[in-house]
């Protein structure tokens, strides 16, 4: 695929774009980094791999890419087809980026994981959490967590870039500016998720056929869902207290969405006014989170980079509400990553990136 080139069709594309690779394209997100990398005059994408398609057509895989990329094939991945590239995205499942990461770091400028691999920075919770040891521990401690709107100065000119996932990201972004201005108790937040099941990848499973999925929502992974400890981490590091979460996801038919309920004990003399005056304030000038009175909808979000917060406190019975919507492949995953992948890069964290979402 070596005459693969993305360039803007919404614009000129730069002098000199940054060179980009994808290992894992074939996925979801490999497909959404795809998309959203037509629409980027920073970045020129000269690879995509994927295993288990190479040498088949991009297209033939994903019509919707067809008008970017023509008759383009997936290369397979080896080491050296990275070499010089100035920025590699790796959208592989679980598990799979930790030896990619050791095998091509020190050949490309930059990279950054949709996975979970180096979210974490305790290796002694992977065991606990993901039923497997982690095989280079001494990375975690190089990536920088890939929140920009919570941890943006950790990201600019980083080498190393953890992606947020799409359960924490909406978890943490309705929580983190509540527990950060004590509004509401940091132990004991509960975290009820709502996610469409393209967040269980594209490979078919047993659980998200259509007969499966279609009119039902079920709850998965009761107690011990591994993003649980993400969500403690992101929230704990963010207010400086230390924060417990109960985390439930439930799988609804939806191709895309993240809906997140998040509640917790409110503190002494919280309102609702105070709880909507803390997220205005502490997301004023974020041009992807949208604070409002309105109740969010996942639809709201659909193709955009943009995540809808609202919150209530029920002085009845001393609880804070905390909601937020937002498209679990945009700014769940690929979305992310490409902004955080612009403050590395130093270029416009915006570049590439949607605000507005598709409706109906």
């Amino acid at each position: 695929m070596g005459a693969l080139l993305c360039v803007s069709v919404y614009g000129d594309a730069m002098a000199t774009p940054m060179r980009v690779g994808i290992i894992g394209a074939s996925g979801f997100t490999g497909a959404e980094l795809m998309r959203l990398l037509v629409g980027h005059d920073g970045f020129e994408l000269v690879l995509a791999t994927a295993d288990s398609q190479a040498g088949n057509a991009i297209a033939g895989l994903y019509p919707s890419l067809a008008g970017a990329y023509g008759e383009d094939v997936y290369d397979r991945y080896e080491s050296s087809v990275v070499d010089g590239l100035d920025l590699v995205f790796c959208a592989l499942p679980h598990g799979k980026s930790e030896a990619v990461v050791a095998d091509i770091r020190g050949s490309v400028g930059h990279i950054v994981d949709l996975g979970s691999d180096f979210r974490l920075h305790d290796a002694e919770l992977y065991p606990q959490w993901y039923d497997t040891t982690h095989q280079h521990p001494e990375l975690l401690a190089e990536f920088a967590y890939g929140l920009p709107e919570l941890f943006r100065d950790d990201l600019v000119n980083a080498e190393l870039i953890a992606a947020t996932g799409c359960n924490v990201a909406a978890s943490v972004f309705a929580l983190a500016p509540l527990v950060a201005a004590g509004l509401i108790e940091p132990a004991g937040l509960v975290v009820n998720v709502i996610a469409g099941v393209s967040g269980a990848g594209r490979p078919p499973k047993e659980h998200t056929t259509f007969c499966t999925v279609d009119e039902d929502v079920t709850a998965y992974g009761i107690l011990t869902h591994r993003h649980t400890p993400e969500i403690e981490q992101a929230l704990s590091e963010h207010s400086g207290k230390d924060c417990t979460v109960t985390f439930t996801p439930h799988l609804a038919p939806l191709s895309r969405g993240i809906l997140a309920t998040c509640t917790g004990r409110s503190a002494a003399g919280a309102t609702t006014e105070s709880a909507m005056a803390v997220l205005n304030d502490a997301y004023d000038g974020e041009p992807f989170v949208v604070v409002s009175d309105r109740s969010p909808s996942t639809k709201a979000t659909l193709g955009a980079n943009t995540v809808h917060i609202t919150a209530r406190v029920d002085e009845r019975t001393g609880t804070v509400l905390a909601i937020a919507a937002l498209d679990n492949l945009v700014k769940g995953a690929a979305g992310m990553a490409i902004q955080c992948a612009n403050l590395a890069a130093g270029l416009p964290e915006g570049t590439g990136l949607p605000t507005v979402g598709v409706y109906p």
